[in-house]
């Protein structure tokens, strides 16, 4: 019986204190690399910047395309989510749930698991994002997603995407180039903001309007 706590024990600190330990770490550090950097292998641009050093307006873009309502959520968007699992239950053809995920739930993933669309994978990621959403301020999260996020192939970071695509730092980056990098975030690898494409062009011009409207949705992210 003893030796059955004791395995119980175990469990639970790997599976409840150990992530809650890490997570709290990244808090103050910056991961130093990612699940995703390693698995594509080779070589990486992966450049750290503190919040304060990416120019506003970039988190602003990243929060009209990616999740508007993260100054509000506590990690999940339920509207987000519905409209996923309605598509999901709709679409015969669909064998994993997509959309939905939060900027948290994106941050969760790329900090901390593999690129995968499966229920497992889901499921961690909400374990991680219950986390994060807890022991992270909003500008943190904020911080991290644009320090990590990939930004074209090989690029992470808004530095190293700033310089990449813009030759010059994050710092620096007028409306409509940061409006460009938000607006290839769903399909970095494929879409090009230094070279966009019609729908990539449009797309930005979209959002770098209404990130210049987003007023108060954004108001977390001010110190």
């Amino acid at each position: 019986m003893r030796r059955f706590f004791k395995i119980i024990l175990i469990l639970l600190a790997i599976t409840i204190v150990l992530p809650a330990v890490v997570v709290f770490a990244y808090r103050m550090i910056a991961p130093p690399v990612t699940p995703l950097m390693l698995i594509r292998g080779g070589k990486f641009n992966y450049s750290w910047v503190p919040l304060a050093r990416i120019a506003p307006v970039l988190a602003r873009s990243v929060l009209t395309a990616e999740d508007e309502n993260f100054c509000n959520h506590h990690g999940f968007d339920a509207a987000a989510i519905q409209k996923a699992l309605d598509q999901y239950l709709d679409d015969d053809d669909q064998e994993t749930l997509r959309g939905g995920s939060t900027i948290s739930q994106q941050t969760a993933k790329n900090v901390f698991l593999w690129p995968d669309r499966t229920w497992l994978r889901k499921g961690l990621e909400t374990w991680f994002t219950v986390y994060i959403e807890t022991l992270w301020p909003k500008p943190r999260i904020m911080e991290v997603y644009l320090n990590v996020v990939e930004w074209a192939p090989g690029v992470y970071g808004a530095e190293a995407a700033a310089r990449h695509h813009f030759h010059k730092s994050a710092a620096a980056l007028s409306p409509h180039e940061a409006a460009l990098l938000a607006a290839v975030l769903p399909n970095p690898r494929k879409w090009n903001a230094s070279d966009p494409g019609p729908y990539v062009r449009g797309r930005a011009e979209t959002l770098q309007g209404r990130a210049a409207r987003l007023g108060t949705l954004a108001s977390c992210l001010k110190s």
